[in-house]
């Protein structure tokens, strides 16, 4: 079987879907694996590292694309790139499948088999397959490291022969794993840390990493499927909002994660907040390229608001080559040798792991939910 490893041409996308290490280990189970010419150069992985773990580096993108029977990426293909795959081909990759359902659509008029790495099952199972978690943690680290360098203050108290300097104060909205990552983060910079989120569950992981949690008792479900936040009504919203203005208008950085696949970022940090907000504080949006938590966030790019500093970075774990790559191969590689046995590609459907992840399959869209946002009640 050959398992291709296509090169990111998404601007900004340095990460490469297999490393070295783990090229090695696919080799050594019976898979041929090519790579494509620079496919690791964002990340700092040669061509010539590829060749000494056994893989095999081709020149030409097409028979990439066109010759392999597994396609691995990291970012979701183009247009272009869908156009061509084969018939027979699988693609496992991030699809995006809520937010563009109509790449999903393209995947399945192509008969291509598509995996998308977001729907791996938030199973203790699937754990070490999670792509999206791994990701997200990178994210979390990142927001606290950029928001460091721009706020014009230290994070840790500092005793000086100066006087006593105070340690910032950090509220983070949205406790997933990229919101755990900047607390975690934070706190090891020696910030005071407080952060809120909707799912009250979440309150014991906040206080274990030595955040204090802003509780606000909602009157609705606030846990979809894979214990993920829903969406919620706009009188929680407003609830919501009420309940963290003081922590916001208190904090030196507020870092907000909060995210509802394929909807528009949830608006939490509202305008008037920001004008409550000391000079010079700092805003992380993670969600910028979603529409923003905050009022105001411009994806890609920042903005001063009052004084305050509204960042809206994206694709953060791309900032972080190295180690991006070196999760999201392990996390692709355990998926790939969870799906092939004996160099077959065994997709069963009882099980939860390929029947959550397989979007497309023989000419079918099987993901209900992006039937529904192309409006189609049945297969395509």
């Amino acid at each position: 079987m050959k398992v291709a490893v296509a090169k990111e041409i998404e601007v900004g996308e340095r990460r490469v879907a297999l490393v070295p290490d783990v090229v090695a280990r696919l080799v050594k189970q019976g898979l041929e694996i090519w790579v494509e010419t620079g496919a690791g150069d964002g990340a700092f992985f040669p061509d010539s590292a590829y060749e000494a773990a056994g893989a095999t580096v081709i020149a030409d993108p097409n028979a990439i694309w066109c010759n392999s029977d597994i396609v691995l990426k990291v970012a979701p293909p183009t247009e272009s790139e869908i156009d061509r795959l084969h018939d027979r081909s699988t693609l496992i990759s991030f699809l995006d499948p809520l937010g563009n359902p109509q790449r999903i659509q393209r995947l399945a008029e192509r008969r291509v088999t598509a995996l998308s790495m977001e729907l791996i099952p938030r199973t203790s199972r699937a754990q070490s397959m999670d792509a999206l978690s791994s990701q997200a943690g990178l994210a979390g680290y990142k927001a606290v490291t950029i928001a460091a360098s721009a706020l014009p203050k230290f994070f840790p108290m500092l005793t000086t022969a100066a006087g006593t300097i105070r340690p910032a104060k950090v509220f983070v909205v949205g406790a997933g794993v990229a919101g755990l990552q900047a607390i975690a983060t934070s706190r090891r910079l020696g910030a005071v840390v407080e952060a809120f989120d909707i799912r009250p569950a979440v309150k014991e992981e906040v206080q274990s990493l030595g955040a204090k949690f802003v509780d606000v008792q909602l009157e609705e479900e606030t846990v979809a499927a894979g214990g993920y936040a829903k969406e919620i009504s706009d009188r929680s919203k407003q609830k919501t909002q009420e309940a963290i203005a003081n922590s916001v208008a208190q904090a030196d950085v507020v870092i907000t994660t909060a995210q509802v696949p394929g909807k528009h970022a949830p608006r939490i940090v509202t305008d008037a907040m920001l004008s409550q907000m000391r000079p010079g504080s700092v805003v992380v949006d993670l969600a910028a390229e979603q529409g923003g938590n905050c009022e105001g966030t411009e994806a890609g790019g920042n903005v001063v608001r009052y004084g305050v500093t509204l960042m809206g970075p994206v694709n953060l774990p791309a900032s972080m080559p190295v180690h991006a790559s070196q999760m999201y191969a392990k996390n692709i590689s355990t998926f790939l040798q969870y799906l092939v046995k004996d160099n077959v590609l065994n997709l069963n459907f009882e099980d939860d792991i390929p029947d959550s992840t397989c979007v497309t399959y023989n000419g079918e869209i099987r993901n209900q939910r992006v039937r529904e946002a192309l409006g189609t009640a049945s297969p395509a």
